[in-house]
């Protein structure tokens, strides 16, 4: 497909230019009201500006501040540039998998109403069954660990939520003394993977129903509080565990999960019009891998982008078993010297922004787009903020 550009549309267009129509119909969760008012007023003058001088010329320029909030399309790039530089230090030397874990549609009303909960569960029962089944001695009989990284989209911005997850080719002996490598195919059948997260699962939704934990969709009401129609349903459903791909080395990990770790619901680039109150984006459909154009009333796709929203202070990417901080100066440690290595230097840290951009890019934010050789020394900031 053609790649048409989209004359400058940003989603803050979107969510501005709606705002009124959408909140007057729909009541929007905390979460939801700051990333809406943070998306919509970056890099304008609500947020604020700072003022900055060449010290030889006298030029001013005036830039406006960034939200910050990690929903919003603008302000990703340099977190994703600086998470990967300081993941380069806990990565080891080998080959990776990256596998996808899906829950099943009928669980989507309930993931949605207990976010935090039902996340939380997502996360232990996937990291569960990777740990589980490489400590099995018929597989590889060993500790491992994984990364995990947490969405909740389709291309089409529908509500899907799933854990990408990475995961060495091999583990720590238990006896710390040797690295075990698996096979170039994942140490366990993928089926076998998916019964251990699906019963993982599933034994931890039990126990938070039990204890009342969880609020119940109104639709599902007779399912949940039905344990054997609920063991039935669950036990029913294949629960979809994907192989993406297998890497060679960390190198090409690190590359390649940064484009999963800081993304949003959807991007800037992905947009190609509003006209009319009506939204066209581009998708991609996995079921023919070709790029399709999808058109949405603005209030539609405005809801559908709010519902990828994370509950306030959520932390979207984990890291379990071997690569846990618990383990970084002993297991992990073990691990670099078995596989005669050492852990990587971040090539970032210590530096000012100024300084990361200016390796980034190529482009030296500081010097004096006027007289070329000066310059420019922040002098003021004004942070305006009415909340």
């Amino acid at each position: 497909m053609d790649h048409q550009r989209n004359n400058g549309l940003e989603l803050a267009d979107i969510l501005r230019q709606y705002s009124a129509e959408y909140q007057s119909n729909q009541r929007l969760c905390i979460s939801q009201q700051k990333a809406y008012k943070a998306i919509v007023e970056c890099r304008t003058s609500a947020l604020g500006v700072h003022r900055s001088v060449c010290d030889g010329c006298g030029y001013n320029r005036i830039s406006y501040n960034s939200c910050r909030n990690r929903h919003c399309p603008k302000c990703q790039y340099i977190k994703q540039v600086l998470w990967v530089d300081k993941l380069k230090s806990r990565l080891l030397p080998t080959r990776y998998f990256h596998i996808v874990f899906t829950v099943p549609d009928f669980l989507h009303r309930l993931f949605y109403i207990n976010q935090r909960q039902c996340y939380d569960m997502l996360f232990k029962s996937t990291s569960y069954a990777i740990q589980k089944v490489a400590a099995n001695p018929s597989f590889l009989g060993a500790q491992t660990g994984c990364v995990s990284v947490l969405h909740t989209w389709g291309q089409s911005l529908s509500y899907h939520p799933h854990v990408h997850v990475l995961v060495p080719a091999g583990g720590l002996d238990a006896d710390g003394q040797q690295w075990v490598m698996s096979s170039k195919k994942f140490f366990v059948p993928v089926k076998a993977l998916s019964k251990i997260f699906r019963a993982a699962f599933y034994q931890l939704l039990k126990n938070a129903l039990q204890r009342e934990k969880l609020r119940l969709p109104d639709q599902d009401l007779s399912l949940y509080k039905n344990q054997s129609e609920l063991s039935n349903k669950t036990y029913g459903k294949f629960w979809h565990v994907h192989i993406k791909k297998t890497f060679r080395g960390a190198g090409q990990v690190i590359s390649y999960l940064g484009r999963y770790t800081h993304r949003v619901a959807i991007s800037n680039s992905r947009l190609i019009s509003l006209e009319e109150g009506i939204v066209k984006f581009r998708w991609k459909d996995y079921r023919d891998q070709r790029w399709k154009v999808m058109a949405l009333e603005a209030t539609c796709f405005i809801g559908r982008f709010l519902q990828h929203i994370l509950p306030c202070g959520y932390y979207k990417i984990r890291y379990y078993g071997i690569f846990s901080s618990i383990h970084a100066k002993t297991t992990m440690q073990q691990c670099f010297a078995l596989l005669k290595s050492s852990r990587g230097i971040s090539q970032y840290e210590g530096l000012t922004m100024s300084e990361v951009l200016y390796l980034i890019t190529g482009h030296d934010i500081t010097k004096c787009p006027h007289c070329k050789t000066g310059r420019m020394i922040v002098v003021a900031i004004d942070n305006t903020d009415d909340s």
